[in-house]
């Protein structure tokens, strides 16, 4: 259940009923923050000097009357406490006036008025029932969050509804304001009856619940199509993955930790020598890559060593041992590096 926004005592005469009010509607407006394009970053709005353009604290905000341009009277918060209307307590209904000598453009907001606990809801449904049958509604002056209203309190769906209301200074005159108002043009009988039959043609029930607002539907729809775009990453990057399901997360999770670990590993550890088989060839040595040049140069010619005089005929040639100065033989075959 809602909580009450003010409870306190309605009366009239010598009844008395503790009553509590409530907020009878609400508005279900798509609320926007303000951003600064092509980021998510919120704009925030602050207290500037005009003329300084620096930030004022708030508690060196007073307010000003502008009695001529520039020339303002300053009224202090506190002296404004002062003369504050308070909070009413009751509700004392003044008079009671026939609801169909009221105008609908001087009702404001409607709230509701419901009894304050269990033991006052028989002199509740009392005021209830004879506001019904009257017709009447209660005026009464209000006071509540530091302003004073009129209000008029009267039954409806089997309770107290309580109406904040305009004053007459606060309603316009329609003749000031309201152009080609017809003052001498009057209708025929033949044609107010032909309009009356149409208005009875045209004719339907009230009902409340077939009647929405297309414009708030609409924006809605477009704030709900905008979701995947708006969650999706930038053209630049790189695409969307497709979700992934609760089901499908824990394989997806195991084999994401075992690439990153074979990958971290295999950037700490050296590749070990290859080894000989049908699928994979002796690694060469690493040379640095040769650029390809138009006409090479032929590579400088070594002097060769004069061979040994052959063997006298009849004797055996001896195996020539390694000087303890020479060069070890160079050996041709690939190697693969440690």
């Amino acid at each position: 259940m809602a909580r009450p926004m003010w409870t306190g005592v309605l009366t009239f005469g010598l009844v008395t009923v503790p009553v509590a009010l409530y907020t009878a509607t609400s508005s279900h407006d798509v609320r926007f923050h303000q951003l600064e394009r092509g980021t998510s970053d919120r704009v925030r709005n602050k207290r500037v000097n005009e003329r300084t353009g620096k930030e004022v604290e708030f508690s060196d905000i007073v307010k000003g009357f502008e009695v001529t341009e520039g020339e303002y009277v300053v009224v202090e918060p506190d002296e404004l406490e002062q003369i504050s209307p308070g909070r009413s307590r009751t509700i004392d209904i003044a008079g009671f006036v026939d609801l169909a000598d009221v105008d609908p453009i001087y009702f404001d907001r409607t709230y509701y008025l419901g009894p304050r606990g269990r033991e006052y809801q028989k002199v509740y449904a009392l005021l209830v029932e004879a506001l019904k049958h009257a017709g009447k509604a209660g005026l009464a002056m209000f006071a509540m969050r530091g302003k004073e209203y009129l209000t008029a309190v009267r039954s409806e769906n089997g309770l107290l509804e309580l109406h904040t209301m305009h004053f007459a200074d606060e309603v316009r005159d329609p003749r000031t304001e309201v152009d080609n108002l017809p003052e001498k043009a009057k209708p025929t009988a033949q044609e107010v009856k032909t309009a009356e039959q149409l208005i009875g043609m045209l004719s339907i029930e009230w009902k409340p619940d077939e009647w929405h607002d297309t414009y708030e539907d609409q924006v809605r729809k477009l704030v709900e199509d905008s979701l995947p775009a708006a969650r999706s990453p930038s053209p630049q990057g790189p695409p969307p993955r497709p979700p992934t399901s609760s089901t499908s997360w824990t394989p997806c999770a195991a084999a994401s930790t075992a690439h990153a670990r074979t990958k971290a590993t295999g950037r700490r550890r050296r590749s070990p020598p290859a080894r000989p088989g049908p699928r994979q060839p002796p690694a060469l040595p690493s040379r640095p890559a040769a650029r390809r040049a138009p006409a090479p140069a032929p590579p400088p010619t070594r002097p060769r060593l004069s061979a040994p005089a052959p063997p006298a005929s009849g004797s055996c040639p001896s195996s020539p041992k390694p000087s303890s100065t020479s060069a070890p033989p160079t050996s041709t075959s690939p190697t693969a590096p440690p």
